[in-house]
């Protein structure tokens, strides 16, 4: 069973870490994050989270429900930044384009993080806000509400789906990744035109294209699909 979460006002130690720290949630994400990073999913443990702040393990607990708590914070965090990061310019188009960037960008920045919280829905108030911006963003261009919905919703996944497939191939290690990369030039480039017709006439094209991320493109088409949508919402009224 998780242990109870101890209110806000309660949580600070009386006295620092080892390092010297009085711990937050934030200290604790951030150094979450840091051990992702260094120790992919496998290295984020209780115990190994409580020596890296120079605390007991249980201390997280006075934080955290427990490490899926946890994972949800960091989730939050990694949305939350994309916001940070965002501007409006009142053009909803070009401000669902930024955001959606800033959004891939703030997960690709912790590839080892994204993989593990891209899923995950964490009702936090970071992600809440980016939620009712991008829904402020579609209601304010003039979608009506289903349509809005129909749009965050295929916005949101779409963010999310590269975020992880972007992610998993940065996660993995640098010699697995080039691997991964020369493939399109030491196997498809070398199929014979007379078994593979159409990958042997594209196979330079590939070779250019298929080591980057297609969410720009994809991205676009979204926004294309949707102005057209409001267009004929605009043409009803």
């Amino acid at each position: 069973m998780a242990k109870k979460v101890v209110p806000e006002a309660e949580r600070r130690r009386r006295r620092p870490t080892r390092q010297g720290a009085v711990l937050s949630e934030k200290i604790i994400v951030q150094t979450a994050l840091r051990m992702l990073r260094e120790h992919g999913s496998a290295g984020l443990t209780a115990r190994r989270l409580g020596t890296a702040l120079g605390a007991d393990p249980s201390t997280l607990y006075r934080y955290f429900a427990g490490l899926d708590d946890l994972t949800r914070a960091i989730g939050e965090e990694l949305m939350g930044r994309a916001l940070d990061t965002w501007t409006a310019t009142g053009e909803w188009r070009s401000d669902l384009r930024s955001l959606g960037r800033s959004i891939h960008v703030s997960y690709l920045a912790h590839p080892q993080a994204a993989v593990l919280t891209a899923s995950r829905v964490t009702g936090r108030p970071r992600e809440i806000a980016v939620d009712e911006t991008i829904l402020g963003i579609l209601l304010g261009a003039g979608f009506p509400d289903r349509d809005a919905v129909g749009v965050y919703h295929a916005f949101i996944d779409l963010s999310l789906a590269f975020a992880a497939l972007d992610a998993g191939s940065l996660a993995l290690t640098d010699e697995a990744r080039a691997a991964d990369e020369e493939m399109w030039n030491s196997t498809y480039a070398e199929l014979p035109a007379d078994t593979h017709p159409h990958i042997a006439a594209t196979a330079r094209l590939l070779a250019g294209r298929m080591t980057h991320s297609a969410y720009p493109v994809v991205l676009e088409t979204l926004l294309n699909s949707a102005a057209g949508q409001l267009t004929r919402v605009r043409a009803n009224q």
